[in-house]
């Protein structure tokens, strides 16, 4: 079972399937807010967070997903990714016809 099922679960409506982007890495855990996977385009390393369908059932005002950049604070075979004091946002889309769409422009 995928960390984000485990930790929100099977309930929770991504609106997308992660499998069709082998390249997002599920970094979800229990006492976040929301579910994460990560992925590295280039040199840069990304986080995608996926806040609830509805807005009301969010802990901050927010876009539903939401893309900002991330540093490894492991190492290539033991990543630890965490977007720090200075991440900046990528990209923030309410709905997941955007994220689909953004996310088939990626390339690794």
């Amino acid at each position: 079972m995928q960390p984000y099922l485990q930790a929100f679960g099977t309930q929770f409506n991504l609106g997308f399937n992660p499998n069709d982007y082998p390249f997002l890495i599920d970094k979800s855990y229990g006492n976040d807010t929301c579910v994460s996977f990560y992925f590295k385009q280039n040199d840069q390393y990304n986080i995608l967070w996926v806040e609830h369908e509805l807005a009301s059932n969010r802990e901050i005002e927010s876009a539903r997903y939401t893309i900002e950049s991330a540093i490894n604070e492991g190492n290539d075979e033991f990543p630890e990714i965490y977007a720090g004091a200075e991440a900046v946002n990528i990209f923030e889309c309410e709905t997941c016809e955007d994220l689909i769409a953004h996310l088939n422009l990626i390339t690794l």
